[in-house]
């Protein structure tokens, strides 16, 4: 049965880099050349004229080419991963894996270069004469100790950073791990006896972050297959190792091992035992990082030290020590200002950055491609994992500010705070368009509830609340549950000191709550007796009431169930002083930018009058979101060439728009193509009000809004915010079953704003 699933696995991997088509990776054109114009400013004559440009100043090389954000991955296949010297060729899947994952992880665009070069000086003549085409140089899979002659030649001639990733890579990442570590052992670098094994790249450049970290050289003792590396000693040894050389004579792993804190491989499996661990001082680090098999595996660690605190470099355990969690981001800083190298300050602030995230909470993101993980801070979660979006924002942006601090900045950022907010928005897509909606909410202060508290989700939107804004969250669930579930997220949270929490099975209010909603609702059918079981077991309607009352200022509910379930009691119970539900309001962010839809949720066959205030109220909160409305009403007539329904209700919206002078941009019926294709448009109806592409598309009914909503999501990768209820004052909003934390977060700020009524 294993050698089957072997075979599989093997199967399927060879599968995923031959099919649709071999490789990984592929060149795409960033600009248009549809026609001869085109061509004749790409090429001759034009391109000509960004020649001349670089030419008079070599630094505009980042404004007119791609330069200054492309990155070479090379190599000579010597060392490659767990395979050894494979050569250049048989290297290439690993090089275009490594450009994939810079592609992925920071926007960073990469070529790799696998050169059949095995003499280091050569190779590094090679790498230097690449400097015009590159940003900067990653090295990658060259053997010790010809990757340090490599390196240290092409940093000492390339004016652009140089970064041997086996090195420093794994260096930074594990000094993020034990950075954390020692904090949660209570200990500090300086008193710590630190016992290494493996003499490679990675070990030496590891040992050299410890020292820089704070570890004291005399405190440090590294051994090779020969054994403890020692003054005098002849075998095997290079300047990298010469200078960890202690005083003395020879000395096996377990003479030295004997009251080390931390022991760090980078070697190969088996080499640690238990009895050896046990040698250890209490609460040990072990730092077990040989692939695919560690020097010991963490069960065996913690037979004999079960408050030991262990990484290894495998997925399958805690604590992975993996190179991504550094590599993207440090170059992504380097590159966005200019850098001429990655200097020591660079690295140390990149540690900080990874070792600060994972003592922050963790994402919701992260959460979620994790899922069954607990990514709370503690032994099992010393480093942030490779999949959580904050690290291109907090560690790019600590690499930049650290590159200007040291003067190898070329190109400065004038503004670091807007710099991280766009690197945060590159993951977070609604990061952007949602910016002005988050500094209104920033300037007011609300409160909040939400029906379903004891949703994950929820207490996840709740806790971003509290550590970015001043709103008040207010969740309505069982104290108990909710508690138990934000400690199984790893939340800091707990309900009543962070949070005001309503429980439906014993609140003092509850008397207050069915008597308000019988006083609402006895004319319509409810008896004392069903509003009594409302406030027990309906929490929509609790909200709703809690709104009514006075006693929070926004609800949003709607995380599971249907949507015109939730809708009738927001309608019932807050439906009241001229508010009332006209439409549901969808932000779809697109790859070329957003687009908003109504009425997705509401009306499904509205009236002339329901698609007009539709229209009314789209334009009001599409403002809030800075943009200007371009609304477009849809239909399968086109400027009254045909008599359908959708067109005839469309004329008659367009009328009743016109009677009320409606202050934004407005034109139809046409067909969704014309609305967003603003040269099409012309052709068929010249002179439309509309200018450009539409920004705004109101449809004729649910089924055409709500299907084009799904389709931006599922075929153009398009992100939704919303629903946003329109015409309730932002007093309450009804999400869908698919939202995500981010999404309640994004209606959160949303409902803790002011909408300005239409005039």
């Amino acid at each position: 049965m294993d050698d089957r699933r072997q075979d599989s696995a093997r199967q399927s991997a060879l599968d995923y880099h031959e099919f649709p088509h071999p490789g990984k990776l592929e060149v795409r054109a960033t600009k248009p050349l549809a026609n001869g114009r085109d061509l004749a400013r790409a090429y001759s004559p034009g391109v000509a004229e960004a020649c001349l440009e670089i030419k008079a100043n070599p630094a505009d090389a980042a404004r007119y080419t791609a330069r200054g954000n492309l990155v070479a991955v090379v190599s000579n296949g010597t060392a490659v991963l767990g395979l050894g010297n494979i050569g250049p060729l048989a290297s290439k899947p690993v090089m275009e894996g490594k450009a994939v994952l810079f592609k992925k992880f920071a926007n960073i665009d990469c070529f790799d270069l696998e050169i059949a070069e095995t003499d280091p000086e050569r190779l590094a003549d090679l790498v230097c004469a690449l400097e015009p085409t590159f940003g900067a140089v990653n090295l990658e899979d060259i053997k010790a100790p010809d990757c340090f002659i490599v390196e240290k030649i092409c940093r000492e001639r390339m004016n652009i950073p140089v970064f041997h990733d086996d090195q420093h890579g794994t260096a930074i990442v594990v000094g993020a791990a034990a950075t954390n570590a020692l904090l949660i052992a209570g200990k500090r670098f300086a008193d710590i006896k630190v016992v290494s094994t493996g003499g490679g790249a990675a070990g030496i450049a590891c040992l050299n972050m410890l020292l820089k970290l704070g570890v004291q050289r005399e405190n440090v003792f590294l051994l090779d297959l020969h054994g403890l590396v020692y003054e005098g000693r002849e075998a095997d040894m290079t300047p990298q190792k010469a200078a960890f050389a202690q005083p003395g004579g020879p000395a096996t792993l377990g003479d030295v091992i004997i009251g080390a804190d931390m022991f760090l491989g980078l070697s190969g499996p088996g080499v640690l035992t238990a009895e050896m661990v046990a040698q250890m001082t209490p609460q040990p680090i072990v730092f077990a990082l040989a692939n695919p098999t560690p020097e010991i595996l963490p069960d065996e660690v913690r037979s004999v030290a079960p408050d030991a605190i262990i990484a290894t470099g495998r997925s399958d355990f805690p604590n992975q020590v993996n190179n991504v969690l550094c590599f993207p981001f440090i170059f992504r800083g380097a590159l966005d200002v200019g850098a001429t190298q990655i200097n020591d300050a660079m690295q140390l602030a990149c540690i900080d950055g990874i070792a600060g995230l994972a003592r922050a909470t963790t994402s919701a993101e992260a959460a979620a491609a994790y899922r069954g993980e607990r990514l709370s801070f503690g032994p099992d979660y010393l480093i942030p994992k490779p999949f959580d979006p904050r690290l291109i924002g907090v560690v790019a942006t600590a690499v930049a500010q650290a590159a200007m601090e040291t003067g190898v900045a070329t190109r400065p950022l004038a503004d670091i705070g807007a710099y991280k907010r766009k690197l945060d928005g590159s993951v977070f897509r609604s990061a952007l368009i949602m910016r002005p909606v988050f500094e209104a909410a920033a300037a007011a202060t609300r409160r909040i509830v939400f029906a379903e508290g004891e949703d994950e989700r929820v207490l996840r939107a709740a806790n971003a609340m509290i550590e970015e804004t001043t709103d008040v969250p207010i969740l309505i669930g069982r104290p108990e549950v909710i508690e138990h579930r934000a400690e199984r997220a790893g939340l800091p949270i707990r309900p009543g000191r962070d949070f005001e929490i309503v429980n439906p099975e014993h609140d003092p209010r509850y008397r207050d709550y069915w008597e308000e909603y019988h006083r609402l609702m006895a004319r319509r059918g409810v008896s004392p007796d069903i509003a009594r079981a409302i406030m027990r077991t309906n929490t929509t309607a609790i909200g709703a009431i809690m709104v009514h009352r006075g006693e929070a200022d926004s609800m949003i509910c709607g995380t599971f169930g249907q949507y015109h379930w939730h809708l009738r009691y927001v309608r019932e119970v807050l439906a009241r002083g001229g508010l009332a539900p006209v439409g549901a309001l969808s932000l779809m962010i697109l790859e070329d930018g957003p687009l908003f839809i109504t009425d997705t949720q509401v009306n499904h066959d509205p009236s002339p009058q329901e698609v007009a205030d539709s229209a009314i109220g789209a334009a009001r909160h599409v403002r809030r979101f800075g943009v200007q409305p371009q609304v477009a009403l849809c239909s399968h007539s086109q400027f009254g060439n045909l008599e359908t329904e959708s067109g005839r209700k469309m004329r008659a919206a367009m009328a009743i728009l016109d009677a009320r002078e409606a202050d934004f941009t407005y034109d139809g019926e046409m067909h969704t193509d014309a609305a967003l294709d603003p040269e099409l448009r012309e052709r068929i109806f010249p002179g439309s009000r509309l200018q450009g592409a539409a920004n705004v598309l109101v449809f004729s009914n649910t089924d055409a809004a709500s299907g084009v909503r799904n389709i931006l999501k599922t075929k153009a990768n398009g992100l939704e915010v919303g629903p946003i209820l329109m015409g309730m004052g932002n007093r309450a909003h009804i999400v869908t079953p698919s939202v995500t934390t981010r999404g309640l977060l994004n209606m959160a700020m949303l409902a803790g704003t002011p909408v300005q009524h239409y005039g």
